[in-house]
């Protein structure tokens, strides 16, 4: 026998709202695979699949419309989206740990009352800035990926 979830406990599942919910049905991005006599939408384990599909697909700066027509006309499988999130972690938690180490660096000069000088300060903003620079080319890099998979998309069509 399946399993099928209702709006709410799908929300608590997944940490939305129902709301949202409601609203993805509304615009047709997501809805449930079916209704219970009394007319709750109950979702399944597909309904599910595809919500990780365009929670990943959104995490990675997509617009709801985006989304959406990517959905219509190229299905990523669960693999390609894990596989895609979890580059954009690792690359996180390298950027994260090398701030920490020059964070640390710079408590330990201050614990040992040491008045830090600038040249302390010099690798933590040097730290800082390439993560944010690799922040900032990451988010182009995704913008022109869009823009090329929406262009795919809207040619095919």
């Amino acid at each position: 026998m399946q399993q099928h979830w209702k709006v709410g406990d799908l929300a608590k599942l997944t940490g939305l709202t129902v709301r949202t919910l409601r609203f993805y049905d509304q615009i047709g991005l997501f809805t449930p695979s079916g209704y219970s006599d009394t007319g709750h939408r109950l979702y399944s384990e597909a309904d599910i699949k595809r919500l990780h599909q365009i929670l990943s697909l959104k995490d990675l700066g997509l617009s709801l419309e985006e989304i959406q027509s990517l959905l219509k006309g190229h299905t990523y499988s669960p693999s390609e989206l894990v596989a895609i999130q979890a580059e954009r972690v690792r690359k996180n938690i390298e950027n994260q740990r090398k701030l920490l180490a020059e964070l640390e660096r710079l408590k330990e000069r201050m614990d040992d009352k040491e008045s830090p000088s600038i040249d302390a300060f010099i690798p933590l903003l040097e730290t800082m800035r390439l993560s944010h620079e690799k922040y900032m080319i990451e988010r182009r890099l995704n913008w022109e990926r869009r823009l090329d998979l929406l262009g795919d998309v809207l040619s095919d069509n």
